[in-house]
C-alpha cells in the first residue's frame, strides 16, 4: 500500500492529485484516528500524518491526511495567526499564486479579503498566466503568497520582479522555496535536464535549481526587504513536534518599503 501510495503521489499530475484528494479526506479521519499529531490548519488530530516526498528527500509523518498540508503549510498558518495581522485586518488585497488545496477554501471565505489566485494550470486558480509577466496592473496588493514556485520558473529573478511590481508599498510577501541549509549558495545547473538527474540533484524531477542560505539575497536583489522568522526562536519542541514542524526552518517575510 506504502508503495502504491509513493507512487501515485510522484507519478500523478498535479490537477488530478487534487481532485482525487477530495475523494481520499473523506475516509482519512477513520483511517488515521488518533490524537498524537495536530493539524492546526484542519483542527483535527491523528495517530499519526502520512510520508511525502521524492525519492531524495522524503520524509515521513509530515502530510496531514485531512487537507494534506505539509509542515511549511502549518509553519505559514502559524505565522499568518499569531504574528500577522491577515486575519484582522480591515480590508486586505491578496495575491495566491499556486494556491495551496489547504488555503484555498478558507481564504476565499475570508470576508476580510479581497482574494485573487493565479497559476498556470491549477483548477484552483482564478487567473492562469506565466508568472515571468503577470497581466495585472502595478501596487495592486497587500500581501501575496507563492511558495515552492521558484525552483520550477525558468527565471526567477524576473518572476520575483513581477510579484515586487504588483505589490502595494507596504505590502508584504511570503515566498517559500526548498531551501538546502548546507549549501551557501543556490545550486543550478542548466545542462541538467533529465527528470531523474534533476530529482537527484535538484531533489524533485520538475525542479530547475536548489536554494541554498543565499535565497534571501535573491529576494533583496529585486527590491525587498527581508524579516527572518525562525521555527527555533518562537516554538518550543512540544509545538514542534506536536504539529509537526521543520525545527530548522526558516520563514522569509519580505516587504516592500
Amino acid at each position: 500500500m506504502k508503495k502504491i501510495y509513493k507512487f501515485l503521489l510522484n507519478t500523478l499530475p498535479r490537477p488530478l492529485l487534487i481532485r482525487l484528494s477530495y475523494i481520499f479526506k473523506i475516509f482519512a479521519p477513520l483511517l488515521y484516528k488518533g490524537s498524537n499529531v495536530e493539524c492546526p490548519v484542519c483542527e483535527r488530530k491523528f495517530s499519526k500524518f502520512l510520508s511525502y516526498g521524492s525519492s531524495v528527500a522524503h520524509r515521513d509523518n509530515v502530510l496531514c491526511p485531512y487537507d494534506f498540508t505539509l509542515e511549511r503549510h502549518r509553519l505559514m498558518w502559524l505565522y499568518l495567526k499569531n504574528e500577522s495581522n491577515f486575519f484582522s485586518a480591515e480590508k486586505l488585497d491578496v495575491l495566491h499564486i499556486a494556491p495551496e488545496q489547504c488555503f484555498h477554501s478558507k481564504f476565499k471565505a475570508q470576508k476580510n479579503l479581497n482574494y485573487v489566485t493565479g497559476d498556470l494550470v491549477s483548477p484552483l486558480a482564478d487567473l492562469h498566466f506565466d508568472l515571468h509577466q503577470i497581466p495585472l496592473e502595478d501596487n495592486r496588493f497587500d500581501v501575496v503568497f507563492c511558495n515552492h514556485v521558484m525552483e520550477h520558473v525558468d527565471d526567477p529573478n524576473q518572476c520575483m520582479k513581477e510579484l515586487f511590481r504588483v505589490m502595494r508599498p507596504g505590502g508584504w510577501a511570503i515566498m517559500q522555496v526548498p531551501q538546502d541549509m548546507s549549501r551557501e549558495t543556490t545550486y543550478e545547473d542548466r545542462s541538467i535536464i533529465d527528470p531523474a538527474e534533476r530529482e537527484k540533484h535538484f531533489w524533485q524531477k520538475d525542479h530547475l535549481r536548489l536554494f541554498g542560505k543565499d535565497y534571501p539575497n535573491w529576494l533583496e536583489k529585486v527590491g525587498f526587504t527581508i524579516e527572518i522568522f525562525d521555527v527555533q526562536k518562537n516554538f518550543d519542541k512540544q509545538v514542534v513536534d506536536r504539529f509537526c514542524l521543520m525545527k530548522d526552518e526558516l520563514l522569509y517575510i519580505a516587504y516592500k518599503n
